[in-house]
């Protein structure tokens, strides 16, 4: 039933986690704990019995981890999402990037805090909204498998009869740059690992710019997602590094917990990368404001800006100077961005150009530097 609770089971080895993670649960409306479990094994047979929605679910455990279980739970119960709970650390992120190629939702980092308290606010602040996203997710994807009696040309006709009617495009909107951009930057946050997955191995290895991407990730988990997209992507992907020198066909990501900008070379023949320890921007460290600012006074009239998937409105105040100077503007679309909140603002401020669902994206990018 449309109405009824999202069931939520936790998973993790360590009880003042399950504990904390349990209390939360037990305080968010329109959720209910279907039970906990201290290992994958015993998830395992619970998702059987309790017959659960939604997984909190711990990568490092004893008998069967966190990634056996998204492996299994792939091939045999493949309607119960998983939000990943995992700790601050290189091996934690590499494992949190493998979880989200397994298909799990989102992820959250373990708080360190000294209080417990303070570890219980840090975690739902966190997962309060993600599990809104979830469940938004759930309730869009039991709509279109409701409407699988149409035609998949009739779904095709219908998806691109409501993106023209949603987002129409006058002339002063859908005419590119004079100019053909010579840098992409890009701001994403909540879902962003996943959607970068899927977008950038369709960027080609002759884009022929730089790529700048701020995805909001805390320390040692920004390596993880630059490895695994470099696996995956016909350009080079790695993380910034303060002082090397932006080159085409080469994605850098901003490093968790840091700044990143854009700054002349010694020799002033080149931009090259600056990583600071400057204070957050809209509470978020990489900022996608921050970098956006300094692509706008480096690249006045030759930059393409993105703004993807992101809880709050980090990038907004940065995209209006870089629109100012004469930058493209790209946003993703309400229906597949997990949370809307910084397309929606870019949006609404009236500084976009186009708005593309996740699978034309690198399409859209690629017609702005052509």
């Amino acid at each position: 039933m449309a109405n009824s609770k999202l069931r939520i089971l936790v998973v993790d080895d360590t009880v003042v986690y399950r504990t904390i993670l349990s209390n939360v649960v037990a305080e968010l409306p329109d959720v209910e704990l279907a039970g906990v479990a201290h290992n994958g094994r015993i998830a395992m047979s619970k998702i059987i019995s309790l017959k659960p929605d939604l997984l909190l679910l711990d990568i490092e455990m004893p008998e069967m981890n966190g990634l056996e279980v998204l492996a299994e739970i792939r091939s045999q119960s493949p309607h119960v999402g998983a939000i990943v709970v995992s700790i601050l650390t290189n091996e934690g992120g590499e494992m949190t990037i493998k979880a989200l190629e397994l298909g799990a939702f989102d992820f959250i980092c373990k708080p360190q805090h000294n209080d417990i308290n303070k570890n219980k606010k840090a975690i739902k602040n966190t997962l309060a909204p993600m599990i809104k996203s979830f469940a938004r997710m759930r309730e869009i994807n039991s709509i279109l498998e409701q409407s699988s009696f149409a035609s998949n040309n009739a779904i095709s006709n219908k998806k691109q009869q409501n993106f023209a009617e949603t987002f129409h495009r006058n002339d002063s909107i859908t005419a590119f740059p004079n100019k053909k951009s010579a840098i992409v930057a890009i701001g994403i946050s909540t879902g962003g690992p996943k959607a970068l997955i899927q977008m950038m191995p369709k960027i080609p290895h002759n884009l022929g710019v730089p790529i700048l991407i701020v995805q909001h990730m805390p320390p040692f988990f920004t390596k993880a997602l630059a490895n695994s997209l470099d696996s995956k992507c016909s350009i080079k992907v790695k993380e910034a590094q303060h002082g090397e020198i932006v080159q085409s066909n080469t994605a850098l990501i901003a490093p968790g917990g840091k700044q990143m900008k854009i700054e002349p070379s010694v020799d002033g023949k080149h931009n090259m990368i600056r990583i600071t320890d400057d204070s957050p921007e809209n509470s978020c460290k990489p900022s996608a404001d921050y970098l956006f600012r300094s692509i706008a006074n480096h690249y006045a009239g030759r930059a393409t800006g993105v703004i993807m998937t992101g809880m709050g409105s980090d990038g907004a105040n940065g995209l209006k100077l870089m629109k100012q100077n004469g930058a493209f503007i790209i946003a993703q679309d309400e229906k597949t961005s997990v949370i809307y909140g910084m397309p929606k603002k870019a949006i609404k401020a009236g500084i976009v150009d186009v708005v593309a669902p996740l699978d034309e994206m690198a399409e859209e990018i690629c017609r702005t530097v052509r």
